[in-house]
Parts: C-alpha cells; sequence; structure tokens
C-alpha cells in the first residue's frame, strides 16, 4: 500500500532528511585517509542524537550501526571496520534519520586524496543519473519513466552497470514503503505518480558490470567483478511542475570542496 503525504508530513520528512544531510556533511569535514570508517559512523550517529534524532539504520533487521558506509567496490549496505582508509579509496555514507515519527534517507559518494579520471567520470555520471531520475518525478508520470532516464544516462550513454537486485524505495513513517523505485526499466510502465508520493530514488551504479554478490558478513554488497561503485540518493517528493528535494547536497559539496583531503573535481 502507498501511503501519500500530507504537505504537513512532507515538510516532517523534510526535517528529517536535511538532518541526513547535516549528518553526512558533518563526516564530510573529517573524511581523509587514514581515518577509519566506524570513526566516521560515530561522527554520524552523535550529531544525530545531539539533534534529537534517531538512526534510522541501527538495529534495522539487526544492523548495527548508524550509517552504511561502502568503499570501493562495496556496492551499499557496507559495515563500517576498523580499517583505515587510504589515497584513492571511494566511499559512500548512506545515512537515514527518524524524527518526529518520520524517516529521512540520503547517501554521498567521496573521493579520498586524488583518483583516476575514470573514477571521477563514474561519481559525475552517477550523480548526473540521479538528478536525471528526480527531473521525471512528476505528477502524470510514471515509475518507468524515473528508472529509464537513470538507465539510459548511467547505462546505454556510459556503459556502466546498473545494479537490478536493489533499488529505490518509498519513506514516511517507515524506512522503507511501498513502492520500489529502480533505477532500470522501460517509459511509460509502472504506477503513476501522483503529487504527494515521497521517494527516495537512489542510482547504485558500477565501473563494470551488473552483477553483485552478498559478503560474508551479510550485509555488504559487492561488485561481483570487484570494481569500483558509486551511490548517490535523494528523498524526493512528487510535485507539479519539478520535484521538491527532500534532502540537500549544498552543504555537503561545499565541505566537500573545502576539505583538502577530498577530491572534489569530478564535479
Amino acid at each position: 500500500m502507498i501511503h501519500y503525504k500530507t504537505k504537513e508530513e512532507i515538510e516532517l520528512v523534510r526535517e528529517s532528511s536535511l538532518l541526513v544531510s547535516a549528518a553526512i556533511a558533518e563526516v564530510a569535514k573529517v573524511l581523509k585517509a587514514g581515518m577509519t570508517t566506524k570513526q566516521a559512523d560515530a561522527i554520524a550517529e552523535e550529531f544525530i542524537r545531539d539533534n534529537k534524532g534517531i538512526p534510522s539504520f541501527k538495529n534495522y533487521n539487526g544492523f548495527p550501526f548508524a550509517c552504511c558506509i561502502s568503499v570501493n567496490d562495496a556496492v551499499v549496505h557496507g559495515f563500517p571496520t576498523e580499517i583505515a582508509l587510504k589515497e584513492g579509496d571511494v566511499v559512500s555514507v548512506d545515512v537515514g534519520v527518524y524524527k518526529n515519527s518520520f524517516h529521512g534517507d540520503s547517501a554521498y559518494t567521496f573521493a579520498i586524496g586524488s583518483v583516476p579520471d575514470e573514477t571521477k567520470k563514474l561519481m559525475r555520471v552517477t550523480k548526473e543519473s540521479l538528478w536525471k531520475g528526480i527531473e521525471k518525478a512528476l505528477p502524470g508520470n510514471r515509475m518507468g519513466d524515473i528508472a529509464f532516464a537513470v538507465q539510459e544516462h548511467a547505462e546505454k550513454l556510459n556503459k556502466y552497470g546498473v545494479v537490478r537486485e536493489l533499488v529505490g524505495h518509498g519513506i514516511g513513517r517507515s524506512l522503507h514503503e511501498d513502492p520500489q523505485v529502480p533505477n532500470y526499466g522501460k517509459r511509460g510502465t509502472g504506477i503513476k505518480l501522483q503529487e504527494g508520493l515521497v521517494i527516495a530514488i537512489e542510482p547504485m551504479i558500477n565501473m563494470g558490470k551488473k552483477e553483485v554478490f552478498h559478503d560474508e558478513d551479510g550485509w555488504t554488497i559487492r561488485t561481483k567483478d570487484r570494481l569500483t561503485a558509486v551511490h548517490y540518493e535523494h528523498t524526493v517528493c512528487v510535485k507539479k511542475g519539478e520535484a521538491d528535494v527532500l534532502s540537500s547536497f549544498t552543504e555537503i559539496e561545499r565541505v566537500e570542496k573545502a576539505n583538502p583531503y577530498l577530491d572534489s573535481s569530478y564535479n
């Protein structure tokens, strides 16, 4: 069942989503080679709780951390670890917040130190594909229009692998609600989009093939060919004229550019 949101509920989702964005920005301030993803997870959790939020992911189906932090060939659901980040690592930070009875969800991928041009291109194209999908989140369009826009940009035009096993989702009082939001599909198919539908659009794009597998920790999803994967995500409300993006990359991108230990030249 799809739960369409009232204007008041949308604002509560926005509040949670903007706290997610602020938490990711806090992590971006200190991300560098030598720190561990467990340290990054602790920073995000403390910031969320200090701002009267609850980390949505912690204890969700047994997941033991506040953030999913996925490095290099890890696509999503990465376990924070004690392994130090190193120059050239690509790090996706995926965060959820529960506040005032509603969830927000967003993800951003960072480059630690200098990364190859081919990695920069993957990051740029994945972020572009997110915005291509968001542009289609309009009343009267179909879910397949969002899916097709992401797939066409990432796969058809740029020859990357679009993950099939993992999709975006509705979000609100529950972290994962109907409907599913795939990153591949046909235009004009799927449910008709209506105002008040709040969804998390999250392209998960692989440098190589689309195939993935579960790591032995039972959570981390990795690329089968062990090539790099990139992940960006926004919480979005379907709205006439232009989709309403409830999360934000503005502060994250500002901090990313200001941090000398991150490579923001892909933007």
